[in-house]
């Protein structure tokens, strides 16, 4: 049956789609999760594999191509790569990727690649395993690295490194992640400190905005200029060094939101349709898989969705508030 695009009321189309996995995860970083003592879903209430087998299979007809699977930790997940094999033989969806911590990828790489995962972002905030464990609060730091090895020797591309960067803690971090960048050949992309912590302790002074970073990766290691042909959709700005060695990707979610150029949908581990990361409000659809809703009464739940959309996510207003979920359990 022919449906019509997923446009919501500010003329945005909805080709994306982000499936949290799990809201488990296995270091605790402090832009994300408490330190300790933090509850989890009931496994019983997550999505099954089958599950968010047919819900993608339902939005396909709707214009959604493009996956992305998140977590929490994604890889803690028992048998991922056979969630991804089902995924990759649904008609309609080109491109499938995955935001992980990179801690358990060593071991899955192969399985993931084989399943058809091309795409991997991969969280490491800091290359000093000190400051890595500053953020995380966890130990970790060479089973990352070995999980990038990984990556790149099974053929994943691209692969990019997401960067929290944060005031009073990351400037240092800055010229060697551009090094970084100039002699793997991964794009490493830094992200402003954005307000989903668990414990509500954001503060807009800790953000270390994209402007100063380009600044000091052009003084420091080599000029910086945007990358032509850019997908207006997509949340990151790309920039190459200026002999063409190494990219760097900024999403600048404070400093310059993207919000009116946005194509993404997201379904929370416990099957809730978010249509804004930050977001107040969900649509259960767990509830209607379940009991077998009809495929037209989920349409209606995500259209529905789709057109309640707000214009932005008014970080830099007074209007702002806080999500009630923090960003694990909403999905990265």
């Amino acid at each position: 049956m022919m449906q019509l695009p997923l446009i919501d009321t500010f003329g945005r189309l909805h080709n994306n789609l982000r499936i949290s996995v799990t809201d488990r995860c296995n270091i605790r970083c402090f832009y994300c999760m408490p330190a300790e003592d933090v509850v989890f879903m009931d496994r019983q209430d997550l999505l099954t594999f089958e599950e968010i087998e047919r819900f993608v299979r339902l939005v396909v007809p709707l214009g959604i191509t493009e996956l992305r699977l998140t977590g929490g930790e994604p890889l803690v997940r028992r048998d991922l790569d056979k969630l991804v094999q089902m995924l990759a033989a649904i008609p309609g969806i080109t491109d499938i990727g995955l935001t992980t911590n990179g801690l358990l990828l060593a071991d899955q790489a192969e399985a993931l690649h084989a399943a058809g995962l091309r795409r991997i972002n991969i969280s490491l905030d800091a290359l000093d395993p000190v400051k890595f464990k500053q953020f995380t609060r966890r130990e970790g730091y060479e089973q990352v690295r070995a999980g990038i090895a990984a990556a790149q020797r099974v053929g994943f591309d691209p692969i990019k490194i997401n960067a929290v960067s944060v005031r009073g803690m990351t400037e240092d971090e800055i010229v060697p992640f551009g090094h970084f960048a100039r002699e793997t050949g991964i794009e490493v992309r830094f992200i402003e400190y954005m307000p989903l912590d668990a414990d509500n302790a954001w503060e807009r002074n800790k953000v270390l905005y994209a402007q100063e970073i380009i600044d000091r990766l052009s003084a420091d290691v080599m000029p910086l200029e945007p990358v032509g042909d850019q997908d207006p959709h997509a949340p990151a700005s790309d920039f190459a060094f200026a002999d063409g060695v190494g990219r760097i990707g900024f999403i600048s979610s404070i400093s310059q939101p993207f919000c009116m150029s946005c194509n993404r949908l997201r379904i929370t581990a416990d099957g809730k349709l978010r249509n804004c990361l930050f977001s107040m409000e969900e649509t259960d659809l767990r509830t209607l898989l379940r009991s077998d809703a009809p495929d037209e009464q989920l349409w209606t739940a995500v259209r529905a969705s789709v057109a309640a959309k707000k214009e932005g996510h008014e970080i830099n207003t007074a209007r702002f508030v806080q999500p009630l979920r923090p960003m694990y359990s909403i999905g990265g």
